[in-house]
């Protein structure tokens, strides 16, 4: 961490004087994502190894911003050692939005609209920005070509069909992925394609999106993106709302380009199947052969849209050997016990004032934690601290200094340890914890930020933190 400490100092000519890890955020990339923070600044620093991915990214993202596209703003670099800091977007993901404010595939009008704001972004990065990027820099390839597509459909085969044990003709299996890949070149692919456009890459602050992990962009169609977005597993969009937002993206899009609508969903499809495949490839590669466990929970998301693709869709081409391994995977016993498995545990986390209600429970479960914060210092009581939160660095580092709260947060994690462990013992998806205060916008929001923090280094535990007084202030009000 030395070399991010190093740049934060260099950039904001002051000390970093926190290093957080950002666990969530380190998917199956390798890389290394940490939080710096000191007299007031922060910046989120990278540390990965891959020189061409990290120049891809640096020099991406400076090209967007330069079109005023949403993304971070690159402060510094040291390439030599793979580290470099870019703007903090905060902690909302739009996947955990989405989550906050959904029940089962009722979906609230705010997230809604969230998407239709992204969706309505995407063509400016495929169209508007890509006309003039430089597709040298691209990694590993420059297009979505030949070579692209043969990659992902053998990561699906080897690491997804072959690890689950499922059964296939492997010559038949190559015919149609040769068909496949002739057909999906069949679309115009002179566009840039983001690659990794999904719900867990896009940050919302003040209500608007920020994007992120576009490093392994390059040539490509535009199904591919909007594929990616409406059929990202875990965010399982109802498929009314998936195509409402396809029309959304078709309007926007029409705005860029002569869009042959007919033309588009021809391969629209197409490219939707080898997103999926391309997922279930990642899927197997981390869960099986890593044994990373976790992404296998994503595998019967996957394959519910896989399902709903056989009952509502007919390709135009014939790919008889790849759709019987689709079906066939349903009947593998691995792959139903992982259907059967029980999906990870979800902390929902609220600071609150004890003036208003506390949080509902909108799971329905009941029980959980809630914790008085009022025999803490309170630093609302003192005038420089009044307009702050909980979230600002120097309530935070006053807090930290404050030895009851250092043992009150001990006392905390060691209550909500035990309970996260039982629950997951017992196969329970979710666990309610709330922290209240007097006003709930110092002790309770520090608290409940500490906790997050705590648990976002445990495996199999999904954290959602909302403040509801700073929601009603219009601040940010969610974390992942």
């Amino acid at each position: 961490m030395d070399v991010l400490k190093r740049l934060f100092e260099q950039h904001f000519r002051r000390s970093a004087e926190r290093v957080l890890p950002l666990q969530g955020q380190l998917g199956g990339s390798g890389r290394v994502i940490v939080r710096l923070a000191g007299g007031g600044q922060s910046a989120i620093g990278i540390l990965y190894s891959v020189r061409e991915e990290n120049t891809a990214f640096l020099e991406f993202s400076r090209h967007f911003r330069r079109h005023g596209l949403p993304v971070p703003e690159i402060y510094v670099e040291d390439l030599r050692q793979g580290a470099y800091l870019e703007e903090d977007l905060g902690d909302t993901t739009l996947f955990e939005f989405l989550s906050a404010h959904r029940a089962g595939e009722a979906i609230a009008p705010e997230a809604i609209e969230a998407y239709r704001n992204v969706v309505a972004v995407l063509p400016r990065f495929q169209v508007e920005a890509g006309r003039d990027l430089n597709y040298k820099v691209c990694y590993p390839r420059s297009s979505f070509d030949r070579q692209s597509i043969a990659w992902d459909l053998n990561y699906f085969k080897y690491y997804f069909l072959r690890l689950a044990g499922v059964p296939f003709n492997e010559q038949a299996l190559e015919l149609d992925f040769s068909r496949l890949t002739k057909f999906l070149l069949g679309a115009d692919h002179d566009y840039f394609l983001y690659r990794d456009f999904q719900s867990r890459n896009v940050m919302l602050r003040s209500g608007q999106p920020f994007f992120l992990d576009y490093q392994g962009g390059r040539k490509g169609a535009l199904q591919y993106d909007i594929a990616s977005l409406l059929y990202d597993g875990k965010a399982d969009l109802p498929p009314n709302l998936r195509l409402s937002l396809l029309r959304n993206y078709l309007d926007c899009l029409a705005g860029y380009i002569d869009l042959d609508r007919d033309a588009f969903m021809e391969h629209y499809y197409a490219y939707v199947y080898v997103r999926i495949l391309q997922a279930l490839g990642a899927y197997g590669f981390r869960g099986f052969y890593e044994r990373k466990v976790h992404f296998l929970q994503s595998v019967p998301y996957a394959l519910k849209n896989l399902r709903w693709l056989a009952a509502n869709v007919r390709l135009p081409i014939a790919l008889p050997a790849l759709l019987e391994a689709l079906d066939a995977i349903g009947s593998s016993e691995r792959i139903k016990g992982l259907a059967r498995a029980p999906a990870g545990l979800k902390v929902r986390i609220f600071s609150f004032s004890f003036h208003n209600p506390m949080p509902p429970d909108e799971t329905g479960h009941g029980g959980g934690f809630v914790f008085d914060a009022r025999s803490l210092p309170n630093p609302g009581r003192q005038e420089q601290f009044r307009s702050l939160t909980g979230k600002d660095e120097a309530v935070i580092e006053y807090l930290d200094r404050q030895e009851n709260v250092g043992q009150f947060l001990s006392h905390v994690f060691s209550l909500v340890d035990a309970s996260v462990a039982n629950y997951q013992e017992r196969g329970f998806s979710s666990l309610m914890v709330a922290f209240g205060c007097t006003g709930g916008q110092h002790r309770s929001v520090y608290l409940a930020e500490h906790l997050a923090e705590h648990l976002r280094d445990k495996n199999h535990v999904e954290v959602v933190v909302r403040h509801m007084e700073l929601e009603k202030l219009g601040e940010s009000g969610e974390s992942a």
